[in-house]
């Protein structure tokens, strides 16, 4: 007993309910890539605008202690140097013998509400 083949009218009605399916699924999975590739674009971004923060922080802080220790304007010398970094100098503070200073460096492309990043340093003879 061989088994039935379908009739030529079961495969057009057949094949008609399966088309453009393939289209949905790339389409789907095209935007699936595109978010994933924009979120980790962001990612990096910010860690990158991270680093720049920190190394603009750790550079303003010790331009502004070495500036505090020769007499100078410690929080000028290091909002200067924070600037030149492309960086803007949010806080310093002279404690004791230190000098510590805040910094934001804006996020490129970003996104609302996430608009920089901040870091930290200290500096000073201890």
């Amino acid at each position: 007993m061989q088994p039935q083949r379908p009739s030529s009218k079961a495969l057009a009605v057949s094949d008609r309910s399966d088309r453009g399916t393939a289209t949905v699924a790339v389409v789907s999975f095209v935007g699936v890539v595109l978010v994933v590739a924009l979120a980790g674009a962001t990612i990096l971004g910010a860690a990158v605008a991270h680093r720049r923060a920190q190394a603009a922080a750790d550079l303003a802080a010790l331009s502004g202690a070495t500036t505090r220790q020769q007499g100078g304007d410690a929080c000028r010398a290091a909002a200067d140097v924070a600037r030149a970094n492309g960086a803007v100098l949010d806080v310093c503070r002279e404690v004791a013998d230190d000098l510590q200073v805040t910094v934001s460096v804006a996020l490129p492309h970003a996104v609302p509400g996430l608009g920089h990043v901040s870091a930290r340093a200290r500096a000073g003879p201890s």
